[in-house]
């Protein structure tokens, strides 16, 4: 039997029954990579022989009639993780040879839950791409297209999972980079609350890993089910335990609803800033039906949405101050330069992101006073709605396109071509206000390339959009295998 492709939950089943052991799965995971991976160059930090210890360590605590929530199960980690003794480089050229002497938190997590880690996943270099690539460790490309990205910063572990390397794989998330590659592969993702799970350790090559609370940025799971998220979050929720005076229950409350026609779910597919392709239109339609199929109350317009196009420029805002506080002094005073010659009536994205890059303290202030804002309309909306579903992103997988820098490129909607960054404010729409929001598959466009859809939900309340998730995995199904890697 092969189990490359089958979800968490089944391999634990079958781990606890003895009808397989860690060190097959992870025989059958080692060797399916070794012959899998040069195509696709998914898992750019091999750790082979501790995994096979680990499997082995895994088997024997079994035979003792120990159990742990992931006991035995092969899996991998976005390179951004510390691993003690596996280099950490954000795909920094400087920083190549960078090996951490510490765990971060959540691979911690992930060995006292009885994981064994296969390696590491590529990233875009230092992180800040929709893509995966980087002068250490090369292209990462989409299983489903090799001419065309997975996605980033999490597209490694997209692509892994799409390929069967490993049934989960732990990433992070400031700008869709848990839910991107998961639409543009066809896989799940969950970007939790903000403050849900602990970043400790996901951090740059040589700076301290601290317990520090981020703004907008968490780190989350994925998967090939929408089951097996719930399985990996459940590791990974809850506080560090070297922070104190927690100011809020990291308990969560549990969904509001288990059967789908319970759920009320408003639906939007228009963003007044960007389009929407025909085909991410069409994924969003497919869910829609579906909710309405199975007599959900489904709504496609509400007066208490808060306002889209506000809401990318605060978080563009708040995104892109906090990214530039390590700019060179050199590029910092050029972009101030290019932003005080902006017209002052110049509410592009563009002009937002110059802006933001240079921002005062004050204006930052102002913009996170409006984010709270924001967040005031969105527990109003969740009186009313249990969750929304709306896009990831304008497009499916987008070919590679690795010219110049990054606020030079375009993206192609249909024909019409946006600024590269632009793509983002769909992302923006959870990580402002800080929102859970899962993203499921939803079946292939017509050119035969996965479509995704995120469901975002209250603050503090996963769970409710993760069954939403598991319900719709059911009605409409959900992960399948690349067909021999896709139209090409």
């Amino acid at each position: 039997m092969e189990w490359s492709f089958l979800s968490a939950e089944t391999l634990m089943a079958a781990l606890r029954a003895g009808e397989v052991t860690s060190v097959e799965l992870t025989e059958e995971a080692i060797a399916r990579i070794e012959r899998e991976d040069k195509a696709i160059n998914a898992i750019c930090v091999r750790d082979f022989d501790t995994a096979r210890a680990a499997a082995h360590a895994a088997d024997q605590a079994r035979a003792r009639g120990e159990d742990g929530p992931l006991l035995g199960l092969p899996v991998t980690v976005k390179e951004s993780y510390d691993m003690a003794g596996l280099p950490t480089t954000w795909g920094f050229p400087q920083h190549a040879n960078y090996v951490p002497a510490e765990d971060a938190i959540q691979v911690s997590r992930l060995k006292a839950a009885g994981a064994v880690i296969l390696g590491k996943t590529n990233v875009p270099a230092t992180l800040r791409d929709i893509q995966s690539f980087n002068e250490i460790y090369g292209t990462t490309n989409n299983p489903w297209d090799h001419e065309r990205t997975p996605g980033g910063s999490s597209g490694g572990s997209a692509a892994a999972l799409a390929s069967g390397f490993g049934a989960l794989s732990i990433a992070s998330d400031i700008a869709g980079s848990l839910r991107t590659p998961a639409h543009f592969c066809g896989v799940y993702a969950h970007k939790p609350s903000l403050g849900l799970a602990p970043t400790r350790g996901m951090v740059p090559p040589t700076a301290p890993a601290l317990p520090m609370d981020l703004d907008l940025a968490v780190v989350g799971p994925m998967a090939r089910t929408a089951r097996d998220l719930t399985l990996l979050l459940d590791v990974m929720a809850g506080p560090d335990p070297l922070t104190h005076g927690v100011a809020y229950d990291l308990t969560l409350p549990p969904a509001r609803h288990d059967r789908l026609s319970d759920f009320r779910v408003l639906v939007i597919e228009d963003h007044p800033l960007v389009a929407t392709s025909s085909a991410v239109r069409a994924g969003v339609h497919r869910v829609a039906d579906a909710l309405v199929d199975a007599g959900v109350r489904v709504e496609r317009d509400s007066a208490l949405l808060p306002d889209l196009a506000e809401a990318a420029e605060v978080y563009m805002l708040l995104m892109l101050s906090n990214a530039a506080a390590s700019l060179p002094v050199e590029v910092y005073e050029q972009v101030r330069t290019e932003a005080a010659a902006l017209r002052a009536d110049d509410r592009s994205l563009d002009a937002t992101r110059l802006r933001a890059i240079v921002l005062s303290q004050r204006d930052w202030v102002d913009a996170n006073n409006r984010r709270e804002l924001h967040r005031s309309g969105w527990r109003q909306l969740f009186a009313e709605f249990d969750a929304v579903v709306c896009p990831i992103t304008p497009t499916p997988a987008f070919p590679h396109n690795h010219d110049g820098e990054l606020q030079d490129r375009t993206i192609d909607i249909d024909g019409v071509e946006y600024p590269y960054f632009d793509q983002l404010v769909w992302a923006g729409v959870a990580t402002m206000p800080g929102l859970p929001a899962t993203a499921i598959p939803t079946g292939l466009s017509d050119a035969g390339l996965p479509v995704g859809v995120q469901l975002i939900g209250p603050m503090f309340e996963d769970r409710t959009p993760l069954r939403l998730a598991e319900l719709l995995e059911e009605k409409i199904g959900g992960f399948r295998v690349p067909e021999e890697g896709g139209p090409r």
